[in-house]
């Protein structure tokens, strides 16, 4: 078993609401509050959001991040507790995840490249359609959907927007990606695919001055975009720490059996 002091620097980062406040109060002054580029582990206090922003800015440190629940939705999180936190965090276990890269090119010729961690998502911006071709690895897959949008999303972001776009939900070890349409309109019953998590995603945006559309990487947003090339990047790896039986894997497990 790791020795507790592997974790002796702890650094806490926190959503602003009341609850997760009062929470870095109690355990900086238990167990202080190390600045993150010089501690062993952060530990982040609040919903998935808050997790989501602390992974993306601290994506390259190779730190592990340990959530505790503070907030409001914490697919991501562990239970909060304030007693005996760093032998805690030594029986935590690893999950490794690995981002999406996405490079999307707008109008202008203008290029955005994100990373995501849950998803990238192309949206219609008016009221009109998207009309979008799919190219998979350079071959066309479809050379037309017409959707409000299409979503790319990793094991880790399956259970969130995926999901609620009736995309499968996928064990956070299996070396895939889901490609999801996001209220497709033709074909109709296209329900989105399965791709290994080596696939080059390539979508490519018709009549774009009529049906103008988005493309975001978790959080981050380029308009008016043309192409949107998507690919997992595995030069990136990030650790989370998941308590032993609440591990990302049993979530994932069971969210597919209803709770």
């Amino acid at each position: 078993m790791t020795h507790p002091s592997r974790y002796s620097r702890i650094a806490f980062v926190a959503s602003p609401s009341a609850e997760a406040q009062a929470a870095l109060l109690q355990l900086s002054e238990a167990y202080g509050n190390a600045d993150p580029h010089d501690a062993d582990v952060i530990v982040a206090l609040g919903g998935d959001g808050l997790m989501l922003q602390t992974l993306h800015q601290h994506m390259r440190s190779n730190k592990p991040i340990y959530g505790m629940h503070r907030g409001t939705i914490g697919f991501l999180m562990n239970e909060y507790s304030a007693v005996d936190l760093r032998t805690r965090l030594a029986a935590a276990r690893d999950t490794v995840i690995h981002p999406l890269l996405m490079r999307a090119t707008d109008v202008h010729g203008t290029v955005h490249i994100y990373h995501a961690i849950n998803e990238v998502a192309l949206f219609r911006q008016t009221h009109q359609a998207a009309r979008l071709r799919i190219i998979i690895d350079e071959r066309e897959r479809m050379s037309e959907l017409i959707a409000d949008g299409i979503l790319v999303a990793t094991p880790a972001g399956s259970t969130a927007y995926n999901l609620s776009a009736q995309g499968p939900i996928l064990p956070i070890n299996a070396p895939l990606l889901a490609l999801t349409p996001i209220s497709a309109f033709r074909p109709r019953r296209w329900r989105g695919a399965l791709l290994p998590n080596t696939a080059f995603v390539v979508i490519e945006v018709l009549e774009g001055d009529k049906r103008p559309v988005a493309a975001v990487a978790d959080h981050d947003e380029a308009r008016d975009v043309r192409r949107v090339e998507v690919i997992s990047d595995k030069t990136i790896s990030m650790r989370m720490l998941f308590d032993p039986g609440h591990s990302l894997e049993e979530r994932i497990l069971s969210e597919q059996f209803g709770y």
